[in-house]
């Protein structure tokens, strides 16, 4: 069986917020978030994968939802409709419980010049393979948009 912790605390976030009557911006959240991952659940079991979403896919769903938010709020400030980019901001927060303390720009920097040197990484043709390790040990609490950055620069020079 495949490690769901993850989407046990986000139903349990979800129950308790109903009867605790939460605002609706919490409860609504919630139920987005179950939903996109109930979505990815059924499409993972029509692949053969019979346990599931695993935490690290959860990881995945919840930091592309921030990124969206993160988005759309920029779209709304930009268009002058403050109160809708306050509404995703504030969702932002909801979905930002679930996900691990995100790095500094100081610790991407470490992260990224650790795993060039454990790579032994030379130029812009380890970019890939230095993404990868990235992705799998820092799932959910780097921003690779940054981190990636970060890798083109340090691999360029």
């Amino acid at each position: 069986m495949e490690n769901h912790m993850l989407c046990e605390q986000i139903n349990l976030a979800l129950k308790t917020s109903m009867k605790e009557r939460a605002p609706k911006v919490r409860i609504g959240t919630l139920r987005l978030i179950n939903a996109a991952l109930k979505d990815r659940d059924i499409a993972a079991r029509s692949e053969d994968r019979c346990g599931g979403l695993t935490d690290e896919e959860v990881l995945g769903i919840l930091t592309k939802m921030v990124k969206q938010r993160e988005d759309a709020a920029q779209t709304y400030e930009d268009a002058g409709r403050i109160e809708l980019a306050e509404q995703e901001r504030s969702e932002i927060e909801v979905i930002r419980e679930f996900l691990p303390r995100q790095l500094t720009e100081a610790e991407i920097d470490t992260a990224v010049e650790a795993v060039i040197e454990e790579l032994d990484a030379e130029g812009l043709k380890d970019m890939g393979k230095c993404m990868g390790v990235l992705k799998s040990k820092y799932a959910g609490s780097m921003d690779f948009g940054t981190a990636g950055g970060k890798l083109k620069k340090h691999l360029a020079s």
